[in-house]
């Protein structure tokens, strides 16, 4: 007779965070957000961790390194414009809403480009770490150029790659830029892109 089979065992949940210590990693995160804006990417996690408020232990807690605090703040970021993008989707003005937000992510870009760079130079995968972030962002761009498309705000013989290139280029290209010169940039850019409509 052959031996019983084992029992599976039970999976074992994730347990949520705790509401203060989920309070303290919001936090923590968007201490990081501004602490890397103000002061670039090898601001230190002492320094994070005194703007949020809390002890250097409760920053290590949530984020063991440096690297996985730049990872979950770019995340957020990533997030933020995904969550934006989705916001635009139904406006009655779409191009107005495609435009308003390729000019957003330029304007919003210089943090996210920097703390791009500081986890690829540590050798992390940033497709790899943000995939389902970015797919999301993606899915939500495609809704808004085919909105302006439609509505002939944006001309009809452009693709979602081409308009991915083209903000990721303008954000790389006018991070370092006063508004003045970026939003001479930018109109360059648009004029590119409107339809016949516009």
């Amino acid at each position: 007779m052959g031996a019983e089979p084992t029992p599976e065992k039970p999976a074992v949940p994730v347990k949520p965070l705790r509401a203060d210590a989920a309070r303290n990693r919001a936090k923590v995160l968007v201490a990081a957000r501004e602490v890397f804006a103000e002061r670039g990417t090898g601001a230190s996690t002492e320094e994070v961790a005194r703007r949020a408020g809390v002890g250097i232990g409760t920053v290590f807690r949530h984020f063991p390194t440096k690297e996985s605090l730049l990872e979950a703040v770019l995340g957020e970021i990533l997030a933020g414009f995904a969550e934006q993008a989705r916001l635009r989707t139904e406006s009655p003005d779409p191009g107005g809403a495609f435009f308003d937000f390729f000019q957003l992510v330029v304007g919003e870009s210089a943090t996210k480009n920097a703390v791009s760079a500081e986890l690829t130079g540590a050798g992390i995968d940033l497709h790899a770490s943000g995939d389902e972030v970015r797919q999301e962002l993606r899915g939500a761009l495609g809704v808004l150029l085919a909105r302006a498309q439609e509505a002939g705000a944006v001309r009809a013989d452009v693709g979602l790659g081409e308009v991915m290139a083209l903000l990721a280029g303008t954000s790389q290209a006018t991070g370092n830029l006063d508004v003045l010169m970026r939003g001479r940039v930018l109109d360059v850019v648009f004029d590119g892109l409107r339809g016949h409509s516009s």
